[in-house]
């Protein structure tokens, strides 16, 4: 059986994401206690369901040690469990408690809401670590799904890169492993013909393809990465994130995540464009 374990931060999105997971054909399953998790798998294994999907929060006050342990269990029985672990930044996460006036789970305990949120994110600090990781600071409902789609449809695979291209004037995303510095590098926004365009674009990739100090840098950061992400593998790593920025993540970092991921093929890759994704969908967020 497939069970994708959903957790997070409180008003980060996880309903979304188990909405997503139930439209595609997921049994979902939101807040369980997370010692009934083996009954209910053998529960629905006897009821031959194949994919399960649960979310997992701070209501239950789960221990996430214990969490661990389950999983490392339930995966020698033979099953396939994924982690997807939703993320917010602290402003972005006040401002939606403020806009749908809900209550914080931990506010009970005599905590601000500023409060709750940090004495959550501790908490929850183990389990991100094994997990895959999404920052919806920046994204609508839209955006949201099509990640959690795009992580879901992946292949199996013993560790997954995550290659993300951003702007570094609209800040460094959260939860990166590495982060790489394209400043450096041409720019074709200081060229008329070129700045419409985006490193996706064939015009943009034919002025880089002729641009010596591009692919050096490309071939550098292929090498180190081919020479380090095996012995992270080694590690029992499920993910790497890996950022790549520029001044406006339009075209130079766009462009190196494109060619890193066709030179990383091997490994099983998600690759983002935040700036992309942003303009391409001016939404309400979540």
């Amino acid at each position: 059986m497939r069970i994708v374990l959903i957790s997070g931060l409180s008003g980060s999105g996880k309903s979304i994401a188990l909405r997503l997971l139930e439209d595609i054909g997921f049994i979902c399953i939101d807040n369980l206690p997370i010692k009934l998790l083996p009954e209910l798998i053998t529960y629905y294994t006897n009821n031959q369901v194949a994919q399960l999907g649960i979310s997992v929060d701070i209501r239950s006050r789960f221990n996430p040690l214990e969490v661990g342990e389950l999983i490392n269990h339930l995966r020698q029985q033979g099953h396939q469990i994924d982690i997807l672990f939703l993320t917010s930044s602290e402003n972005v996460l006040l401002r939606r408690f403020s806009e749908t006036r809900r209550s914080h789970p931990l506010i009970q305990e005599q905590k601000t809401l500023k409060e709750s949120v940090a004495a959550e994110r501790q908490y929850l600090s183990t389990l991100q670590n094994h997990a895959y990781v999404i920052d919806t600071s920046s994204l609508n409902v839209q955006q949201l799904r099509r990640q959690v789609q795009q992580w879901v449809d992946l292949p199996m695979a013993p560790m997954h890169i995550v290659l993300e291209s951003f702007g570094y004037k609209y800040g460094v995303p959260t939860g990166l492993d590495f982060v790489f510095d394209m400043r450096c590098l041409p720019n074709p926004f200081y060229d008329d013909q070129l700045r419409p365009y985006t490193g996706l674009d064939e015009p943009v990739k034919a002025f880089f393809d002729q641009q010596p100090i591009m692919q050096e840098m490309i071939n550098d950061l292929s090498h180190f990465l081919r020479r380090w992400l095996p012995k992270m593998e080694e590690e029992s790593r499920s993910y790497v994130n890996i950022g790549i920025g520029c001044t406006g993540g339009q075209h130079r970092s766009v462009y190196v995540v494109e060619e890193l991921a066709r030179q990383l093929k091997n490994y099983a890759i998600i690759t983002r464009h935040r700036q992309l994704e942003i303009s391409k969908t001016p939404k309400k967020g979540l």
